[in-house]
C-alpha cells in the first residue's frame, strides 16, 4: 500500500521549520529534522510553548505521530508536484466532479439502440407476431 499525499507532503517539509501541536496542547516551533510514514518527527532548534504559557528552549525532540494533534507546513509546499492534477486540460477523463457526470448523462445510457427509455415495453424474443402458433405461442404447457 502506497502512502497518500498528506505523508507525501510532510516528508517535502523536510528540513523546513514546521509548528506541531501535541495532543496534550504542547507546541513544537523548529526545523524538521525527518518525518515518518507514521509522523514519528524528529525536530532541531526547538521552541516549545507548554499548555500554562511558559516557554522553552530544547535542542533536539522527538515526537511519536500517534500524539500529534496537528502540524502546520511552510505555505510554499502548496506548490509540491504532488498536488499537480495528472493530464491535461480537457483531457476527458473519468473522476472529474459533477460536470463529467451530466456531460455523460447528455450523450446518453451507451446500451442498445431503444430509445424508449429503461424497463418499457417488451423483450424482441416475445414478440407475437413472429411466434407460430398464434396468439397462444409461449403462454404455458396447454
Amino acid at each position: 500500500m502506497s502512502i497518500g499525499v498528506p505523508i507525501k507532503v510532510l516528508h517535502e517539509a523536510e528540513g523546513h521549520t514546521i509548528t506541531c501541536e501535541t495532543n496534550t496542547g504542547e507546541v513544537y516551533r523548529g526545523k524538521l529534522i525527518e518525518a515518518e510514514d507514521n509522523m514519528n518527527c524528529q525536530m532541531q532548534n526547538i521552541t516549545v510553548t507548554y499548555r500554562d504559557g511558559r516557554e522553552a528552549q530544547l535542542e533536539n525532540v522527538y515526537i511519536r505521530g500517534s500524539k500529534i494533534r496537528f502540524l502546520i507546513l511552510p505555505d510554499m509546499l502548496k506548490n509540491a508536484p504532488m498536488f499537480k492534477r495528472p493530464g491535461g486540460k480537457g483531457s476527458g477523463t473519468a473522476g472529474r466532479g459533477k460536470s463529467a457526470i451530466l456531460r455523460a448523462q447528455a450523450r446518453g445510457r451507451g446500451r442498445g439502440q431503444n430509445q424508449r427509455g429503461r424497463g418499457t415495453g417488451s423483450a424482441p424474443w416475445l414478440n407475437q407476431q413472429n411466434q407460430p402458433g398464434g396468439s397462444q405461442a409461449g403462454r404455458g404447457r396447454g
